[in-house]
């Protein structure tokens, strides 16, 4: 899928590039904010059982289109329930290619169909990145709802770009695609 990398790149060259230069007075194009990754997180509870866990890992990375890690506990938490080593969560990064074929699918595909969507809100973390929770996954089209499901997978997706301030970056994402609201 070179067409996803190929059509993001001459939207950012074309027109990203040039408007944000112009909008900040960028005097080197290189200052011009670029996405550097993505990040798929998914957490989990503490007693879910063996095969859910495997469940999620294989939904997430089809959603990703690449193997993701399981993330483990540190220590032990006993309010919780939550021992040391015990998986309590699914991540993913991604970069170049596969950030960009994600970015594309997640902006016209799978936010679009969502349910009472009204674009995204205009909140970011005060460095430039952005963070989207997702509560249903099987927006995705990779994603079969034919099956019996024990639950729905929610997720927290996070895009980090070279931008400076919020401004800037939503400047930048709003450019890129991201429907935000007005």
């Amino acid at each position: 899928m070179e067409i996803a990398m190929s059509e993001m790149k001459v939207r950012y060259e074309k027109d990203v590039l040039p408007a944000l230069q112009e909008k900040f007075r960028y005097k080197n194009r290189h200052q011009v904010p670029v996405m550097e990754k993505i990040v798929i997180n998914s957490a989990l509870n503490a007693d879910s059982e063996k095969s859910w866990v495997a469940e999620v890992e294989k939904d997430i990375g089809l959603i990703a289109a690449q193997k993701p890690i399981i993330t483990r506990a540190k220590k032990s938490i006993s309010n919780f329930k939550l021992r040391q080593g015990m998986p309590n969560g699914v991540k993913v990064t991604l970069r170049g290619r596969q950030m960009y074929e994600f970015w594309l699918r997640l902006m016209n595909i799978a936010l679009p169909v969502s349910r009472d969507f009204r674009g995204l809100p205009n909140k970011f973390d005060g460095r430039g990145n952005y963070t989207i929770g997702i509560v249903d996954h099987t927006i995705f089209p990779e994603i079969s709802i034919d099956h019996d499901r024990k639950k729905n997978v929610g997720m927290d997706i996070t895009i980090v770009t070279s931008a400076k301030t919020d401004a800037e970056a939503h400047e930048f994402l709003k450019l890129m695609g991201a429907p935000f609201r007005k």
